[in-house]
């Protein structure tokens, strides 16, 4: 079996991460993959080494200043798919993980890793057709697909996502010299011990409600930072970027951006965290929340069904800056056990989630629409 995976960057976000993941899996499960991709701004392949067994096309695509977000959806679908309809009868299975690249590739599988509410139309009708036109759909939590086939009627399989949980568990270790030296030195950057948020700064993040919060939790903690990393994306968020940034001087506050980490940084930066602040409004599993119980730190996230489903009791819930602030306080006052949170990340694997691909895989019929070979 040959597979095509597509996403729509080479930067870090998750539906990126949730690519190359399983393509590395899949390989070593003794799958052929090659991953495609758009390559923006001279980007030519990924934001960490890929494993060599899998075949990288990043597509380049000119970066444009002064282009519309609509524009740039736009050209982005005709771009990669137009590259990428040349190759498409080399693979048995082609398998997309966001908007853009199932409108690109289609007919194709996707994976809805969450549901998304736009305004600008062109990003609309992407969200959309990328999940009523693939032929089969794959979602990562059972509350995305109930979301699915309470609005559509349609009827995805659930692959729930893996977690490189012992790269952050070493990260943590507290009797590795390397990795303690990491974890002190993301400290000393900062100045301070730090809640972290990930993801940037954005509204699925929820970052106005956490910078609200972080005010609120500062009064009683005024040592203490916070620290907003990550932030690549293809929209543009000025506006609630301003929001945002007129509440922090409202409030007085000075968050650490630390921007786009490099990869190599990222376990450290989360095992030195002294609570993980996981607010996004919609999400599909919460990957970096899982990468922060691996590392034995405690998270407070959004009272979301979804991530009910997926953490249980292993992580605080709150639904507002007053709730996030109290719950933040709580597990600054009296880290829970990591144990248990350690236990569920150690459980979701990448091998797990390659084994259900395969299977979901071969479930489909064998039809060039599927993106069979005949």
């Amino acid at each position: 079996m040959r597979v095509a995976l597509l996403t729509y960057s080479t930067r870090p976000r998750g539906g990126v991460v949730h690519t190359l993941a399983p393509a590395e899996a899949l390989v070593r499960a003794g799958t052929e993959v090659d991953v495609w991709t758009l390559g923006r701004g001279g980007d030519e392949t990924f934001f960490r080494v890929v494993d060599p067994r899998v075949g990288v096309h990043a597509v380049p695509f000119e970066t444009r200043v002064d282009e519309a977000v609509g524009e740039r959806i736009v050209r982005s679908i005709e771009v990669l798919g137009a590259a990428f309809a040349s190759a498409r009868h080399e693979y048995d299975v082609v398998h997309s993980q966001d908007c853009i690249s199932a409108n690109a590739a289609m007919p194709c599988v996707r994976t809805i890793h969450h549901l998304d509410d736009f305004t600008t139309p062109q990003l609309r009708a992407c969200h959309e057709r990328a999940v009523v036109a693939p032929v089969a759909r794959v979602c990562v939590s059972a509350a995305v697909a109930d979301e699915v086939r309470a609005g559509w009627g349609l009827e995805p399989t659930v692959i729930p996502n893996g977690v490189d949980a012992a790269r952050f568990a070493a990260a943590a270790a507290p009797d590795v010299t390397g990795a303690r030296a990491a974890r002190e030195e993301w400290r000393r950057r900062v100045g301070a011990p730090y809640v972290l948020a990930l993801g940037g700064i954005e509204p699925r993040k929820g970052t106005l409600d956490l910078v609200e919060a972080f005010a609120l939790l500062r009064r009683d903690h005024p040592d203490l930072a916070l620290v907003l990393a990550g932030g690549e994306t293809l929209f543009d968020y000025r506006d609630y970027r301003a929001r945002v940034d007129t509440v922090v001087a409202e409030r007085g506050l000075n968050p650490v951006e630390v921007g786009v980490v490099p990869d190599d940084d990222l376990p450290a930066l989360v095992a030195g965290a002294s609570a993980m602040a996981f607010v996004s409004t919609k999400e599909g599993f919460g990957l970096a929340a899982m990468e922060s119980l691996a590392a034995g730190v405690p998270v407070v996230a959004r009272d979301l069904p979804v991530l009910r489903e997926v953490y249980g009791g292993t992580v605080a819930y709150a639904a507002s800056p007053t709730s996030i602030a109290r719950a933040l306080a709580a597990v600054l006052a009296e880290p829970p056990d990591p144990e248990p949170g350690r236990a569920l990340a150690f459980s979701f694997t990448w091998e797990a989630a390659a084994r259900a691909h395969l299977e979901f895989y071969r479930s489909l019929p064998s039809s060039p629409v599927v993106g069979r070979r005949p």
